[in-house]
């Protein structure tokens, strides 16, 4: 009996070291591997602050000597990159879209998810069907209507779609808002409430991680689109932080120390975004996976 008791305890010690050996093992595999991920943007950040004549050094010259903060000066200065002119176009084109994406898709997903009428479900299968389409296909067609409406040459043909919706987000909220108990919906019902009251006051505050799952995928999307303003936008005043990044490339070939240090200036809005809405947007992607 005393063996026994004794052998018992001793197990589960056992037990618990493995336990944490393997977590050990499991923290240090993600940490390689999120280093590994890590080296282009280290090197990035390390180029952006080098002399142009230490960037192609071999071996590679891991501190710059000197130190040149006025890399990003010059990049951000430059008459070829007005930065604060590319990035308002951004931030109206890319704010603008997301929310004509979020407001469109939550409505329409609220329609197919707790509204019943004739044809729902063919029609939720034709919206699902519109997602098999490869965009190329349906480019110049699109480009030939714009024409034709007169809207090329001006940001409605990069934002006025993102207010019809978009398939894979109208998806995915449908998906949450079948999650929710019917007897909300009843209850509001019950007590007069409508439609546009239930959607706005009581279904959409549940479904916020969702929301924010719709909101950062749509703004980094647009952030980064370049094929969309490059076939539509024409005029240099109106081009977003993208084409710019283009446009300055092609002018400061040679110089990669400004091209990085241009480039990493791109990038530090999106950062910013994402980690300020990390905690909700983590969930959202989260409870995403299980709900499909």
């Amino acid at each position: 009996m005393a063996t026994g008791a004794i052998a018992l305890p001793r197990r589960t010690i056992r037990n618990r070291t493995r336990k944490r050996m393997a977590g050990v093992v499991r923290q240090l595999i993600l940490l390689s591997l999120a280093l590994v991920w890590l080296i282009p943007f280290i090197w990035l950040i390390i180029t952006s602050l080098k002399p142009l004549e230490q960037v192609f050094t071999r071996p590679p010259k891991w501190i710059p000597e000197p130190i040149l903060w006025r890399n990003y000066v010059e990049a951000m200065t430059s008459p070829g990159f007005p930065f604060l002119k590319l990035l308002g176009n951004s931030m109206f084109y890319s704010g603008l879209a997301t929310i004509g994406t979020v407001v469109s898709c939550a409505i329409v997903a609220y329609g197919f998810a707790r509204m019943r009428f004739v044809g729902r479900d063919f029609w939720f299968v034709v919206l699902l069907a519109t997602m098999m389409i490869p965009g190329v296909v349906t480019m110049i067609p699109t480009y030939v209507l714009f024409r034709l409406v007169g809207w090329v040459g001006g940001y409605a043909p990069l934002i006025v779609p993102a207010f019809t919706g978009s398939a894979f987000f109208i998806f995915m909220l449908r998906q949450f808002f079948l999650s929710l108990p019917w007897e909300l919906t009843e209850s509001a019902r019950v007590d007069g409430a409508g439609e546009l009251t239930i959607f706005w006051r009581i279904l959409l505050p549940l479904i916020r991680p969702a929301i924010m799952v719709t909101v950062v995928f749509t703004f980094l999307g647009c952030w980064n689109d370049f094929m969309g303003p490059l076939i539509y936008l024409s005029d240099n005043s109106k081009f977003p932080l993208s084409l710019g990044l283009y446009a300055f490339q092609t002018k400061y070939t040679r110089e990669w120390n400004l091209m990085m240090a241009a480039s990493l200036v791109v990038t530090i809005p999106m950062m910013i975004m994402f980690f300020a809405a990390q905690k909700q947007f983590i969930e959202g992607i989260t409870i995403t996976g299980m709900k499909m």
